[in-house]
Order: structure tokens, then C-alpha cells, then sequence
């Protein structure tokens, strides 16, 4: 996993999120949630990739919710 603090549009990003790691997840969320605060001060809004970045992670967190409530 990258040390990188936040994570750019550029930078590698996994295909599918159903096989990272709970801790690598956790850390990938935070170096968006930190590219997407630089991109709303620096840029005045998210580029898109970010933003779509974004939105799977948060799919994925609640997916891993849904299946600890069912007991999976």
C-alpha cells in the first residue's frame, strides 16, 4: 500500500475493492477523502475521478456493513 497521504487521479487505483484488505481499504478511503478536501480548496470541486473514487469505496464499506449484520 502507498505511504502517500493522499491519492490522485493519476495515481493506481484498485479494479476491485471486494479484495483489499479491511486496514488497505481504510487507508485508501482516507487518501481520497484527503485528495477530495485539497481538490474542494485548491480546484473549487472534485475532478471526477476522485469523486467516482469515492463513491465505490463508500459502495464498498457498506457492503462489508451489510455482510458483518448478516453475519457473512
Amino acid at each position: 500500500m502507498s505511504e502517500k497521504l493522499h491519492l490522485t487521479p493519476d495515481d493506481a487505483f484498485p479494479e476491485d475493492l471486494s479484495v483489499v484488505k479491511d486496514k488497505d481499504l481504510q487507508i485508501l478511503d482516507s487518501q481520497i477523502q484527503r485528495q477530495l478536501d485539497y481538490e474542494y480548496v485548491a480546484e473549487g470541486g472534485p475532478n471526477p475521478e476522485t469523486e467516482f473514487r469515492h463513491y465505490d469505496l463508500d459502495e464498498e464499506f457498506d457492503e462489508r456493513d451489510n455482510r458483518d449484520i448478516k453475519g457473512e
